[in-house]
């Protein structure tokens, strides 16, 4: 464990247009925890850890994310409802507002850094105005020693200001609150939310450009782990399908749980010091490495508690999107340095409430591409005001509101780098069996996590007619067998009892499927075209 002492080292922030602030730099985390609560901005619950409202904002908001249009990024960006471009004139005489905002006020000053490989280490400055906030940059980057501190030098600047509200009609913004990256300049400001994971995800972006476009490296949305024989595993997944549960496993070494970079030295590192796990329907039994990490030092955001500090986990309240943060060593079983060698295997995690792709599958390199391209999971009903059935969702490499270039420049780079590694791809089902949800039951975890360490043990083996059975609609192959898991609930179709409901919904998703590539056909090879469902239903 790293840097648990306040730095006796003293800074300015005159140079940023931040004048006469009262300066709380590199703060330990009991220190901050402390003064969370002295404010009246958190309580302490039963487990120790500091739990945190974090006002109007619960989630992420992609409407109110820009990226400054500039030399830099101008040609090389994405642009469109995802990567919004904002005037270059128009950031200054924001940031110009919100440093001033910040004059004259208590704030609090973190360096660290993100990317685990020494070789693509990126010096970070956070500067928060609230202690909670600035503990949220403590456990997610990376804690740099006191003699790292010494000569620090950030390359990148996150000034975070929730209670700075812009004006939209004079300030670019599309509300008043904002979260924008500026390449040129090297900083984001963030401003008119106090939702932490927007801190996290502005760094995540900068990355996600930097790395492919300057250092030749593939960024990933993605979590990792190690198994005893340095056999390494990604886990690709959105919100809600099991990324940072599955990874975090009592027998592997976790890498990290959300983003990482897989270089041209065949390594994969992390680019945090932390994780940040929803926290909905946690249990004990279920997760217990992440029930073990709640404790002094952890963030919960959005929890409802009783009077004696007990989290209600189902509780949802105040939002779904219930969460925890906390720094990497609160698991027990992690890799240190966060960093491993080439995968061998990679899972494509999604939650299909339809209830037709199978709990486990096998792709081709051209399936592969094609469902990293889609990234597909699904909405539930009732999640959403008028959804009332399942409603499919893509996001693009499964993780598209933090990618600033076009989809098919990182599914070029992943197909290259699993073609070169010789990488076993799978897709995994961690949604609904039995029918769609509503009818069919979710998934349950022991078998997930069967099928995912039968895949990781070489049980599954290599696709022979014999082992393994061709999706009708989707193509890929099911294995027809798994230790541990019953052969029944290997076939979506099945589970369902009923062919014709099945083969309807299954063509419905299909077709979804096909809907939504059309945006990217393009821009596809032929062999990644020919990785989508074979068969079309009108």
């Amino acid at each position: 464990m790293v840097n648990h002492t306040q730095s006796t080292k003293s800074i300015s922030l005159n140079q940023y247009g931040i004048k006469n602030a009262k300066i709380k730099y590199q703060l330990t985390s009991d220190q901050l925890h402390a003064e969370t609560i002295a404010k009246g901005q958190g309580v302490e619950a039963s487990s120790g850890a500091l739990a945190v409202n974090t006002g109007e904002f619960t989630g992420r908001s992609p409407m109110d994310r820009f990226i400054v249009k500039d030399d830099i990024t101008k040609d090389k960006v994405w642009w469109g409802k995802i990567n919004i471009p904002f005037e270059s004139d128009k950031f200054d005489e924001l940031y110009d507002k919100i440093t001033n905002y910040l004059s004259d006020k208590e704030v609090y000053v973190r360096d660290s850094y993100a990317c685990a490989d020494p070789n693509y280490k990126t010096n970070i400055r956070v500067i928060n105005e609230y202690p909670w906030s600035n503990l949220f940059a403590y456990n997610m980057f990376l804690r740099p020693s006191e003699e790292e501190l010494k000569d620090f030098e950030p390359e990148w600047t996150v000034i975070n200001a929730p209670g700075f509200m812009a004006v939209a009609k004079e300030d670019g913004t599309r509300q008043h609150n904002f979260a924008i990256l500026n390449f040129t300049r090297k900083t984001a400001i963030i401003g008119g939310t106090g939702y932490t994971g927007e801190i996290k995800k502005g760094i995540f972006s900068a990355l996600n450009f930097e790395l492919p476009v300057f250092k030749n490296t593939l960024p990933m949305h993605c979590s990792a782990n190690v198994g005893k024989d340095g056999d390494t595993a990604i886990f690709f997944g959105l919100s809600g399908t099991g990324k940072t549960t599955l990874s975090t496993d009592a027998d592997r070494s976790l890498i990290g749980d959300d983003e990482h970079g897989w270089t041209n030295e065949n390594t994969v590192f992390n680019f945090e010091g932390g994780c940040y796990a929803k926290v909905i329907n946690l249990s004990q039994e279920q997760e217990p490495e992440i029930y073990g990490a709640i404790k002094k030092g952890a963030i919960l955001e959005n929890v409802i508690m009783d009077e004696n500090g007990n989290v209600d986990f189902e509780d949802t309240s105040i939002t779904q999107n219930t969460r925890v943060s906390y720094p990497i060593y609160h698991i027990e079983n992690i890799k240190t340095p966060s960093i491993g060698k080439n995968p061998k295997n990679i899972f494509f995690l999604t939650a299909d409430a339809f209830g037709v792709l199978p709990p486990i599958s096998k792709l081709t390199p051209s399936q592969a591409a094609y469902h990293f391209i889609s990234g597909y999971t699904a909405k539930v009903a009732g999640t959403e005001a008028g959804v009332v059935e399942p409603v499919p969702s893509f996001s693009a490499c499964f993780g598209a509101p933090f990618m600033p270039l076009h989809p098919t420049e990182y599914a070029d780079m992943l197909s290259k780098k699993m073609k070169d590694a010789g990488v076993n791809v799978w897709l995994v089902n961690t949604g609904w069996t039995g029918g769609p949800y509503g009818v069919g039951t979710r998934m349950k975890l022991k078998y997930t996590r069967a099928m995912i360490n039968a895949a990781l043990n070489g049980d599954l083996g290599d696709y022979t007619y014999e082992d393994y059975h061709i999706h009708s609609v989707f193509g890929v192959a099911q294995p027809r067998t798994c230790p541990g898991v019953p052969t029944e609930v290997l076939s979506p179709r099945a589970t369902w009892n009923d062919d014709q409901a099945y083969y309807t919904m299954a063509f419905k998703l299909s077709n979804a499927f096909r809907n939504n590539f059309k945006q990217f056909e393009s821009y596809a090879s032929e062999e990644i075209r020919r990785g989508g469902p074979q068969r079309y239903a009108f």
